[in-house]
């Protein structure tokens, strides 16, 4: 179930959405142009590494607070191939606006990063003992699609699934949130004891409800102008 595009209305231009869209792919870019072996360097350095939180956190000598809480800002700017920054600022770009448009551009960018850094930690509960680093934007995002599940579950989105049709948000918002917990609980289970990588589950989970839980506490602001989206 692929979104597309949806039919909420909003009343703003989306700045900081665009900002935040612009500065992964600058971020990106810079990546395509290290060597694979400097990327991994790179990555290691800005992804969050779960082990390294949970050993600080237990007094694990040769570990400092920036190595193992830095990452957890830094690695929402992070993305490990073309499909992986596509599909996420895609996503981004169908919901953010709207979210935007609710908070205010300050609000807006203080609930993206709020909600990424509650992705990450839950990724980091789950997965205490992971050397593997965690990168991507899809945490935070997921904090933006969990304000949209809750303040705008009758619009429509445009889906490939597998033709394309529309879908109430509620269905298709609340469809990839219980992808992501079984996926995660599956996960869990079969590689317990181990570090292993793949898709980051319980970071979309805890992004998720991260963000649905903050949308309720952060006032909205004054609605003036109606922007189309097309």
């Amino acid at each position: 179930m692929i979104p597309l595009r949806d039919d909420a209305p909003r009343f703003s231009t989306p700045y900081v959405t665009y900002f935040l869209i612009a500065l992964n792919a600058l971020v990106f870019l810079f990546e395509l142009m290290l060597e694979p072996p400097q990327r991994v360097e790179f990555f290691f350095q800005f992804g969050v590494v779960p082990a390294h939180v949970n050993g600080l956190l237990h007094g694990q000598p040769g570990i400092t607070a920036e190595a193992a809480f830095l990452p957890i800002f830094t690695s929402m700017f992070l993305h490990a191939s073309w499909l992986h920054i596509i599909a996420n600022m895609w996503a981004l770009w169908i919901f953010g606006d709207n979210i935007e448009d609710h908070l205010g551009p300050f609000r807006y960018l203080m609930f993206y990063l709020a909600t990424g850094i509650a992705a990450n930690g839950v990724h980091a509960l789950f997965n205490p003992d992971s050397t593997v680093p965690t990168i991507g934007a899809s945490g935070a995002i997921a904090g933006v699609m969990g304000a949209y599940f809750l303040l705008y579950p009758s619009a429509r989105v445009l889906t490939l699934a597998p033709f394309f049709t529309w879908l109430p948000a509620w269905i298709v918002l609340g469809y990839w949130f219980l992808v992501q917990f079984l996926s995660g609980a599956a996960t869990s289970i079969s590689s317990a004891g181990q570090s292993s990588g793949g898709i980051a589950f319980w970071a979309h989970v805890g992004g998720f409800l991260a963000g649905v839980a903050l949308i309720k506490l952060l006032p909205k602001q004054p609605r003036r102008y109606r922007y189309p989206d097309w």
